[in-house]
């Protein structure tokens, strides 16, 4: 049986795969991006949790995190947006995951160009996904 952390990994995953890009999850950076984008979940960490005893509850702010990348000749910096756009519709239309958490909230993200050598630059930017959500215990 998966625990809570796997399952509500598995269901951001999901939650992002309708989105026209490419959507891996803790997948190494591929040598060609598609022309639709490439997002890169990545696990994160959990962080330490806040405990309540009464019934025993460990409450977790986990911080995963998407790496978002764009390679594309002219209209890069429009078809980055559109994908950034499509990440925060993806999450607002439903912030419990299907009620796995408490709540899903997307930090802004900082994006970068990335030259690429004998190619169209990478835009690029790691959004990190806070997931609130609880368990019976660390391990659970």
């Amino acid at each position: 049986m998966p625990t809570t952390r796997e399952t509500v990994l598995a269901a951001l995953h999901a939650r992002l795969q309708p989105i026209a890009a490419l959507t891996l999850r803790d997948e190494v950076l591929p040598e060609r991006i598609p022309a639709v984008g490439l997002i890169i979940l990545r696990d994160g960490q959990p962080g330490e949790p806040e405990v309540t005893l009464s019934p025993l509850r460990y409450h977790y702010q986990h911080r995963a995190e998407l790496e978002v990348v764009v390679q594309a000749g002219t209209g890069r910096a429009s078809a980055f947006d559109d994908l950034i756009a499509a990440i925060g519709s993806a999450l607002e239309a439903d912030r419990t995951l299907g009620g796995l958490c408490d709540w899903v909230e997307a930090e802004a993200q900082a994006s970068v160009d990335l030259p690429v050598e004998g190619a169209a630059a990478l835009k690029a930017a790691v959004i990190t996904v806070v997931l609130h959500y609880s368990t019976t215990g660390p391990l659970a």
